[in-house]
């Protein structure tokens, strides 16, 4: 005879496999924040760029953004070149990616 299944205790495992992926997400955020140096800006601004970024619905502006974080991890700049380089390389500047002080709402 088969083994009944016990629930109770698999969705108790569930439960708190999502609780540390939660948690995981959180503190892996909160080390992006510290790693690109966000932690120097004020919680107002922080937020209010977040906030402005999360509003904005301009696919051109959001792909930018998108292609700037991307080359952030892959370990190069925006223009191409390796954090800590001096050689200069051509700029991929498509004008998409503004930085966050110019974003609406960011003020």
């Amino acid at each position: 005879m088969r083994k009944p299944r016990d629930y109770d205790a698999e969705l108790l495992t569930l439960n708190e496999r999502t609780r540390n992926l939660r948690n995981r997400k959180l503190v892996q955020y909160g080390e992006l924040v510290s790693t690109i140096t966000a932690d120097t800006l004020s919680v107002e601004l922080l937020a209010g760029v977040l906030l402005a970024a999360v509003d904005n619905k301009d696919a051109a502006t959001r792909e930018g953004w998108r292609r700037r974080g991307a080359a952030f991890f892959r370990g190069t700049r925006e223009d191409g070149r390796r954090p800590g380089s001096n050689a200069g390389s051509e700029p991929t500047g498509d004008g998409t990616a503004s930085p966050p002080a110019r974003t609406p709402g960011a003020e």
